[in-house]
């Protein structure tokens, strides 16, 4: 990764844009989870989506990613490859979207319920939902990225939960993944401090059981290492002089 990137005012419009099209993706995805539909169908419409918005999907393609979007299903933690995989009643699926938008990346998450899903299952979604607002709201210009990691791992705990910890937020802009990393534990240290012009992901990944998680053998399929569910919600964020703006925020799912 590169240095942290200090954008410049006029930046933030451009990833205004990107990320309300993230958004945008996001909500369109959600109106199709359902049961009986695959998670590679999903990933067909998405990909069809962002095409006819004049964008392309960031994650196709990635590293040798095959997907235009992730899909993460119950103990799938994240990086999730869509294929054939059947939506069924009580599962939860986190879906996971970077679109480039003239070189401006947006990325945004959610994990949907599919039909009737366990209480434990709804706990964990609300909780992974409330610890990602709880480490928005501890980012402060001129703070220090340590804060949102205990902000969340305050808020976790009080749950019961644990957060992963091989997998953290990270800066965004005309890259897709930049310095710096953004913890969602507390690692006892303050960290970087947070500057204006900084933009940045922050999406903890909340599991019901233990924080460790295993690869598979596809290489990029995460796990949770005691097969428990897991749950993620992600926003990208701006840092400007006065306040924090959320760039993939949407009236459609987005809590206000």
């Amino acid at each position: 990764m590169s240095a942290i990137k200090i954008h410049k005012p006029e930046d933030i419009g451009r990833m205004r844009i990107a990320g309300q099209l993230a958004a945008d993706v996001l909500a369109f995805a959600g109106k199709h989870v359902a049961e009986g539909i695959t998670t590679g169908e999903l990933d067909v419409l998405c990909n069809e989506f962002i095409i006819a918005h004049g964008a392309v999907s960031a994650t196709l393609g990635y590293n040798g990613f095959p997907g235009a979007i992730c899909t993460s299903v119950n103990n799938v933690v994240c990086h999730g490859i869509p294929g054939s995989y059947r939506l069924k009643s009580g599962d939860i699926v986190n879906i996971d979207i970077t679109v480039n938008v003239d070189g401006w990346h947006g990325d945004t998450s959610k994990t949907f319920m599919v039909g009737q899903c366990t209480k434990l299952a709804k706990i964990l979604v609300d909780v992974a939902e409330q610890a990602m607002y709880t480490g928005i709201d501890a980012v402060k210009p001129y703070g220090y990225f340590g804060d949102i990691g205990v902000a969340i791992q305050k808020f976790v705990d009080r749950h019961g939960f644990s957060i992963v910890r091989s997998y953290c937020g990270h800066g965004i802009g005309r890259e897709f993944h930049g310095e710096p990393m953004v913890l969602h534990y507390d690692s006892h240290e303050p960290g970087l401090q947070i500057l204006p012009g900084m933009f940045f992901t922050v999406e903890p990944m909340i599991n019901a059981g233990f924080y460790k998680t295993k690869v598979m053998k596809d290489g990029w399929t995460v796990v949770t290492a005691d097969k428990s569910l897991s749950a993620q919600f992600e926003h990208t964020v701006a840092v400007t002089e006065n306040s924090v703006e959320i760039m993939t925020g949407s009236s459609q799912w987005m809590q206000v």
